[in-house]
């Protein structure tokens, strides 16, 4: 008997009803690097910046920069670091602006999920 074979004979198929039942689809919980690049992009952009500019006076490299403002790396805090005070920041101050857009993100999500869960009871449910 082939190697695939072996593996296909292991797989045990569900027994019927047993099916798991489709999720509701949740939002997507929103990425650290994904607020902290966009933070740093919009501070660079606000200055009227080059990507070049600040990644030289943060000395850090210039394809890196770019690739932590679109969120696809994950930057140490010291290279987050070099980065904020390239562009006048703390990295206080950056966690600080990450964060804001965090809770007003996640705020937006809750007020959603709530204005969909609204119904006409109140939550009491009698059974007789």
């Amino acid at each position: 008997m082939s190697e695939e074979a072996t593996n296909q004979a292991r797989v045990i198929p569900l027994r019927p009803g047993t099916a798991r039942p489709a999720a509701a689809p949740s939002p997507r919980e929103p990425l650290l690097r994904d607020l902290v690049g966009d933070v740093l992009r919009r501070e660079r952009l606000a200055q009227e910046r080059t990507l070049k500019d600040v990644a030289e006076e943060a000395r850090i490299s210039m394809p890196y920069l770019s690739e932590v403002e679109r969120g696809r790396k994950e930057a140490s805090s010291e290279v987050l670091a070099a980065a904020a005070h390239a562009l006048g920041l703390g990295l206080g101050d950056l966690l600080t602006r990450a964060q804001g857009e965090l809770v007003r993100i996640t705020s937006r999500h809750a007020a959603a999920s709530r204005r969909a869960s609204t119904s006409s009871y109140d939550g009491l449910c009698l059974a007789a």
